[in-house]
């Protein structure tokens, strides 16, 4: 049996405009005993920036930014800056995050060199309304039909549909090449699917897309299979490479009485092929409990986006309620033992 220690909470919101809502999914990135945050900063109103702390190991705040570190400045992402992951790939920090625009959420990317001064690459998921999504998606082998649910709904209550685009969020890099090239998650409901790419934004031309759509089944990684993760599944803390494959700490979502349930979950893909599942815990690794994780702009969500490793200990930063940032820890080889003995 895994044990789960929950840490408790490591940052609240405070009086500081730009974050006086909420604080809450942050990006992670460990150099040695220093772990970074940057993280989804919220204002009244519901308008997101990023925002920053540093830690002196695991738990300890030793630094917290008084501004935002990363603000919107372009159409796109005119209504907030969502949900980072962050990664160091060839020398250069990606930071992934979700930029919203008033009606269209969608993955988007900065790189830094030195995590001061970031340079926006732009949207790097397919561009699509829910139209043309379906006549691509439907053209190739069959896929689950909640993909075409959203678009399906708008028609039924008949709302335009023509020019609004599909949602793809929780853009999240593999922290290394892949066989040459760039990889991340990317999620559309309700599966999780992988891109390959050699570089960005270069390849990720409109042609680009419309083959991978007319391809959609190839490219989903995992789907929703257990109960706690029954209505959508999503990438969440960017992949771990380890002797067993990458390991893969996600959240997979249920509709219960009170709502949606955000469950933190965890899976194993192959090394050389991490659009393979090799195993899968079949329960929730940890799931909304404490009051802090119940009660919050959005009740009952544990949302992981981020790991450091101090020891033989894996520390998983994730939002609570949509309100703060909370932290979990597990032996990591008892983990991976757990998902082997499950595959």
């Amino acid at each position: 049996m895994i044990k789960v220690a929950k840490e408790g909470v490591l940052l609240e919101k405070t009086a500081l405009g730009f974050e006086s809502a909420a604080v809450f999914n942050p990006a992670v990135y460990q150099e040695g005993d220093q772990v970074h945050l940057f993280y989804r900063a919220v204002r009244k109103g519901n308008f997101s920036t990023i925002g920053y702390c540093r830690l002196q190991g695991a738990l300890d705040v030793v630094e917290r930014s008084k501004v935002p570190v990363i603000i919107p400045q372009y159409p796109y992402e005119s209504q907030g800056m969502e949900d980072p992951r962050i990664v160091k790939i060839d020398g250069t920090y990606h930071l992934s995050y979700t930029a919203y625009d008033g009606i269209t959420a969608l993955g988007a990317l900065a790189v830094s060199s030195d995590l001061l001064h970031f340079d926006k690459k732009g949207i790097i998921v397919p561009k699509v309304d829910f139209k043309r999504f379906s006549e691509l998606v439907q053209s190739g082998p069959r896929v689950n039909e909640k993909y075409f649910r959203e678009h399906r709904e708008y028609a039924a209550h008949g709302l335009p549909t023509s020019g609004l685009h599909i949602w793809d969020k929780n853009v999240v890099f593999f922290p290394a090449r892949i066989d040459g090239n760039l990889a991340f998650l990317h999620r559309i409901r309700p599966g999780i699917q992988i891109a390959f790419v050699k570089d960005i934004p270069e390849g990720l031309t409109a042609d680009f897309w419309e083959r991978y759509l007319l391809h959609f089944s190839e490219h989903v990684v995992m789907e929703p299979r257990y109960a706690h993760e029954s209505s959508y599944i999503g990438g969440g803390c960017p992949p771990l490479l380890t002797d067993d494959g990458w390991l893969l700490i996600y959240h997979g979502v249920y509709d219960g009485p009170e709502g949606y349930v955000y469950n933190a979950c965890a899976a194993l893909l192959d090394r050389e092929h991490p659009n393979r599942e090799i195993a899968r815990l079949s329960k929730p690794l940890f799931l909304p409990e404490e009051d802090w994780e119940k009660r919050g702009y959005v009740n009952n969500v544990v949302f992981p986006t981020g790991t450091a490793i101090f020891g033989q200990r894996l520390y998983i930063y994730y939002g609570a309620a949509d309100s703060r940032i909370a932290v979990a820890s597990v032996n990591l080889k008892d983990l991976l033992n757990a998902l082997l003995a499950s595959g």
